[in-house]
């Protein structure tokens, strides 16, 4: 029987974040991966697929596709047009590095 070993992510992450470089690029990445994950759990939650989300913000499947996969750089105006097709709204915040 041939027995896998799962890494958790979070363990994994946390592991990795005590080296310091690592820290740095990940902390440099953070915000995109934010908007990345906000946005995929917006969609499921309201019940969207990629190709019915493109619809109300009269774009293609493939740019939700690419802001899905951290491909693209969202504007302000684009992620204000993402709020108003989730029925929501934008918030932006700056939180304190934790020490």
């Amino acid at each position: 029987m041939n027995k896998q070993k799962y890494i958790d992510f979070r363990e994994d992450l946390n592991r990795e974040l005590k080296n310091p470089e690592f820290k740095k690029e990940y902390l440099k990445a953070q915000p995109e991966f934010e908007v990345t994950r906000a946005l995929i759990e917006a969609r499921i939650k309201k019940g969207l697929t990629q190709k019915k989300l493109a619809k109300k913000l009269k774009t293609t499947q493939s740019a939700v596709s690419r802001l899905e996969s951290g491909r693209a750089n969202p504007t302000i105006s684009f992620l204000q047009k993402l709020a108003t097709a989730f029925d929501s709204y934008l918030e932006i915040r700056f939180k304190p590095l934790a020490t």
